[in-house]
């Protein structure tokens, strides 16, 4: 048995490093494509991208190996069982489950290795990766501008840009507001276009402005100590040149102690730590909130020196304010007026209050969901190696095919199926849908049976996934009907 153990590890091992490389090399591309834009046309050193490259690789493993093993584990039964290897084991008096043993005890170790790749490699990488891209988003201001959104990169400046031309790199309706003398927007430039440069030396962003006005605030000489006179000066130009100074030295790295605290840089401890942090601070923020709306809102009274309010239940409180209609009808139409213009702000304060606190309770039980999704990540990545090998190995004994035809065919159906469940499942436990442990392992809990089922099926030699069984099938219910006419 040992021969065979070995055979068969070796049988698995050639296509699972192979398959592993492939899904890897994929993946990079994909990750390549998304940030092409940040990375072209800036001038990096080759050391950087590849430092990048190797932190998005190593980010990218745990998505690759689940599809490796799926890939692999069809490979090697397929070929096994085109080569009729499997038949000739199986005459031998070997079962499939004794077949698979050495292969899932190497499933398992390669799960258990990947959890602690992921709980203690993986943030470090996320860390190192974030930062970096970070700091390259900011090489070269004028190739991060948006459309329509605020550039705040360069300090004392703001710029915004309605449109860009990426090929002639024409800006067009550009708005430059000047923070620089620390007094507000006391100085704002209008263009109807431009172009944007870094000199040659690094040393300054050149911005080539043309038909456009510049509005600016004056402090007034005479009245130095008024806040509210400010002359207003309005200048027009056809083409203005603005220059603004940059850090000339190489690609300065950011302080990595401000992005720890990131839910995807914490391991499984941390994550625990994080989350009872959150859920307290998220309890005494709900608690606060019903205090306050309940005392300065729904209770309002003059300040007299009663009992303390705890001790007052809310029952006698509103039997306090019970006479409300007796207390109006006895008051003139102004003394009503009045009264009914306080109620009114006092209800318009207490709705912007539940309005913006619910706001803020949604956002930090949303971080907290966010957590959550990441602690159970860690342990749902790697099952899924043991779900889809279960799925993968009794496919392949049934398909009897190898090879890297149908066998990637049939394995990225598999594995699209089993992505599109996880990020539903995520989705719901960011929204408040699903609890974080429905969510996440929602994709596991759907493929496990189909798995066992499979291994049932390959292990009593089924024919599911024969064409030839169901066409024959076919053949009969049609020769039934014609014999019936």
């Amino acid at each position: 048995m040992k021969r065979l153990h070995l055979f068969l590890i070796k049988s698995y091992i050639g296509p699972l490093i192979l398959t592993f490389f492939i899904a890897l090399f994929v993946l990079l591309m994909q990750f390549l494509w998304k940030w092409i834009d940040e990375l072209v046309g800036k001038g990096l050193d080759w050391t950087i991208i590849a430092e990048l490259m190797a932190y998005a690789a190593i980010t990218l493993i745990p998505t690759a190996l689940p599809l490796a093993i799926l890939i692999s584990s069809i490979m090697t039964f397929g070929n096994m069982g085109e080569n009729y290897e499997l038949t000739a084991l199986k005459s031998a008096g070997i079962s499939l489950s004794r077949i698979m043993a050495p292969l899932v005890a190497l499933t398992i170790l390669i799960s258990v290795g990947a959890f602690y790749f992921s709980n203690n490699v993986m943030p470090y990488t996320f860390l190192k990766m974030s930062t970096l891209l970070i700091d390259i988003r900011q090489e070269q201001p004028e190739l991060s501008i948006k459309e329509g959104v605020f550039f705040n990169d360069i300090k004392g400046f703001s710029f915004k840009v309605g449109k860009k031309d990426p090929e002639t790199g024409l800006l067009n309706d550009v708005m430059v507001y000047d923070h620089s003398e620390l007094k507000g927007n006391v100085q704002v430039t209008i263009a109807d276009s431009g172009y944007m440069k870094i000199t040659p030396d690094k040393g300054h962003l050149m911005l080539d402005l043309y038909n456009g006005y510049t509005y600016s605030e004056v402090l007034d000489q005479k009245n130095k100590k008024s806040k509210s006179n400010y002359p207003l000066r309005r200048d027009k130009f056809e083409h203005e040149k603005l220059m603004f100074k940059l850090d000339n030295d190489e690609m300065k790295r950011s302080d990595e102690g401000s992005f720890k605290k990131h839910y995807q840089m914490l391991s499984l401890r941390q994550l625990n730590e994080a989350v009872d942090s959150l859920e307290i601070t998220f309890d005494s923020r709900t608690k606060m909130f019903s205090n306050n709306l309940l005392r300065t809102s729904y209770f309002k009274k003059e300040n007299k020196p009663t009992e303390n309010d705890s001790t007052i239940s809310i029952a006698q409180k509103i039997n306090h304010y019970v006479s409300v209609d007796s207390v109006l009808s006895t008051m003139d139409l102004n003394k009503k007026t009045q009264l009914k213009d306080v109620a009114f702000n006092y209800a318009r304060s207490a709705k912007s209050y539940v309005e913006s606190t619910k706001k803020n309770l949604y956002n930090r039980e949303k971080w907290i969901h966010r957590h959550n999704i990441e602690w159970h990540r860690k342990f749902t990545l790697s099952f899924a190696c043991l779900v889809l090998f279960f799925i993968g190995a009794p496919l392949g004994a049934i398909i009897r095919k190898g090879g890297l035809g149908m066998p990637v065919v049939i394995s990225v159906i598999f594995f699209i199926l089993y992505y599109i469940i996880s990020i539903t499942g995520e989705k719901f436990v960011r929204e408040g849908i699903m609890s974080a442990f429905q969510g996440m392992w929602l994709s596991s809990g759907l493929l496990l049976p189909l798995g066992i089922f499979l291994t049932y099926k390959a292990a009593t030699d089924s024919v599911i996934l024969n064409m030839d069984t169901y066409i024959e099938g076919f053949k009969r219910i049609f020769k039934w009907k014609s014999k019936n006419k």
